[in-house]
C-alpha cells in the first residue's frame, strides 16, 4: 500500500499510512466509520468453531479503534464441488459471532476456489474524536496487553498431531473471545493507543505502534502471558511459517537485553489470530483496566525514542 498514491480526503481520519487497524472515515461532527476486512483459511477443523472465530477476528479491528461494530459482509472461497453442509456451518458459526456483537450480516460475496477462505468486511461507527489510533502511545504509558499468545504454534502443533486436546481447547477458547469487554474497558478509562495483536506478532504490533508514535515500547518477556502448552509446543519446534516470517521482518526493531528462555523468544513473533488488544495508557489508567479486564496484564511501558522501537527485558 505504500506505492499506491493516497487520494487527500479531509473526510478520512485514519489511512493506511500508519499500519493501523482500520480506517476511519468522518461523515458527521458526530460520527465517523470504521472500515476493516480480514479473511483467512481454516485454523480449526470444527468448520462451525472456524465461522466464529473468523468473524471474531474481524471484529477485533473496530474494537481496536475504539469503534463499535453496526454491519458486516462475508467473505467466502469455497470449492465449487465441496460440501455444503460444511460451508453452512461456517457461515452459520460467523453468523452466531456477530450476533453476538450485535453487528448484522447484511450480505457478502463468494468466489469459487480449491482452498477454503472465509472472514468478513466489517463497518463500525465512532465518535471522530475518540478514535484509538496507534500513533498515540506516549512516553510515561504503560502497555497493558488483554489475552494470552501462542494460538500460532498451538495450531501448528495441532496440525503436526503433538497438542493436547485441552491446549488446543484453551486456545480455541480465547480466539472466541470477543474484543468487547476490552474496547469498553480502554474507552471507559481514557487509553491513549491501541492496536490488536494478529498475524505480525505481538513484537510485530508492538514495532507498528512504537513507530507510528515515535517512542520505543519495552515489553517485559516474563509479563507476557501465555496460553497453556505454548511454550512446550516452541520448544519442540512447531513454529508456524508465519512466525519464521515475523522474526525476518521485524526483528531489525529489536533490542535484546538478555537471553531468553528456549521458546519464549519465538512466542513474542508468534502470528495471533484473534489475538488480544495492545493497550498504551497512563500509569493509574493501565492499573484500572486491568483492575477490571480478566486476563489482561501490564507487559511493559513507553519510554522516549531509543535507536531500537523495540527493547525486550
Amino acid at each position: 500500500m505504500a506505492r499506491v498514491p493516497r487520494e487527500p480526503n479531509e473526510h478520512v481520519l485514519v489511512g493506511f499510512e500508519t499500519s493501523d487497524d482500520a480506517g476511519v472515515y468522518k461523515l458527521t461532527p458526530q460520527c465517523a466509520l470504521v472500515q476493516t476486512v480480514d479473511f483467512f483459511t481454516p485454523i480449526v477443523d470444527d468448520p462451525f468453531t472456524f465461522g466464529a472465530i473468523a468473524a471474531a477476528n474481524a471484529l477485533s479491528d473496530v474494537y481496536a479503534m475504539g469503534g463499535r461494530p453496526i454491519s458486516a459482509l462475508a467473505i467466502v472461497a469455497y470449492p465449487g464441488k465441496g460440501d455444503l453442509e460444511d460451508l453452512v456451518e461456517i457461515m452459520r458459526g460467523g453468523a452466531e459471532k456477530m450476533r453476538e456483537a450485535e453487528c448484522v450480516v447484511i450480505g457478502g460475496h463468494s468466489v469459487s476456489d480449491d482452498e477454503i477462505k472465509f472472514g468478513y468486511a466489517v463497518t463500525g461507527v465512532v465518535h471522530p474524536d475518540r478514535v484509538l489510533e496507534n500513533s498515540a502511545a506516549r512516553p510515561g504509558d504503560f502497555v497493558v496487553f488483554t489475552k494470552r499468545i501462542g494460538t500460532g504454534v498451538i495450531a501448528t502443533a495441532l496440525k503436526r498431531e503433538i497438542a493436547q486436546p485441552e491446549h488446543v481447547q484453551e486456545s480455541i477458547a480465547s480466539m472466541l473471545e470477543l474484543n468487547r469487554r476490552a474496547c469498553e474497558m480502554m474507552i471507559h478509562f481514557r487509553a491513549h493507543a491501541c492496536t490488536d495483536v494478529s498475524g505480525f506478532g505481538l513484537i510485530g504490533h508492538a514495532r507498528e505502534m512504537a513507530v507510528a508514535s515515535g517512542a520505543t515500547i519495552e515489553i517485559e518477556a516474563g509479563a507476557v502471558p501465555l496460553l497453556p502448552g505454548a511454550l512446550e509446543y516452541a520448544q519442540r519446534d512447531a513454529l508456524p511459517g508465519g512466525l519464521k516470517n515475523n522474526r525476518e521482518f521485524a526483528g531489525c526493531a529489536v533490542e535484546w537485553t538478555r537471553e531468553l528462555p528456549p521458546g519464549i523468544e519465538d512466542l513474542l513473533y508468534d502470528p495471533q489470530t484473534s489475538g488480544g488488544l495492545l493497550i498504551s495508557a497512563g500509569e493509574a489508567q493501565a492499573n484500572a483496566i486491568v483492575r477490571n479486564l480478566d486476563g489482561a496484564s501490564i507487559i511493559g511501558r513507553v519510554i522516549e525514542r531509543q535507536e531500537k522501537a523495540i527493547r525486550i527485558l
